[in-house]
């Protein structure tokens, strides 16, 4: 399926990003009329995603992280978040609930949350390489919301 429309954007794993990433999905989010549930939904997932590229893909240094955003005709979003880190061993694993690489701090639900708030979570990833998460919401269709 091809998108209607899309964005990307890139920067750096820097903590202050991710407040970004989530406004920028938000706003992109905007052109499908989602409901506030919708987009509150949304914005965590890209939180969630976001956190794990800042705190796990680059734990001694400052990476990249790029977004891309995508509309399809289904009222579709889809947004890919890519970093080029240390990259995930086993990902059926990390995506347990409560498992964590990180320091006691870490809770280790980020990907839980992702599923709990989004249609369908992909993830791909390579050790050393890095890691791709694919976020996908269907927006509902609300009276009067542009088509």
């Amino acid at each position: 399926m091809k998108p209607i429309n899309e964005a990307a954007v890139t920067f750096l794993s820097r903590s202050a990003n991710e407040g970004f990433a989530r406004t920028a999905a938000a706003c992109f989010a905007a052109q499908l009329d989602p409901t506030l549930d919708e987009v509150n939904d949304i914005k965590t997932a890209v939180s969630e995603a976001v956190t794990n590229c800042i705190v796990h893909a680059y734990p001694d240094r400052l990476g990249k992280v790029s977004m891309r955003l995508r509309l399809f005709e289904d009222n579709t979003l889809e947004i890919q978040v890519k970093d080029w880190g240390v990259g995930i061993a086993d990902v059926e694993q990390a995506r347990q609930p409560l498992y964590t690489t990180g320091t006691e701090e870490r809770s280790g639900m980020g990907f839980t949350i992702m599923e709990s708030f989004m249609d369908a979570v992909k993830v791909r990833s390579t050790p050393g390489k890095g890691t791709v998460v694919t976020l996908r919401r269907r927006i509902s269709r609300r009276m009067g919301a542009p088509v």
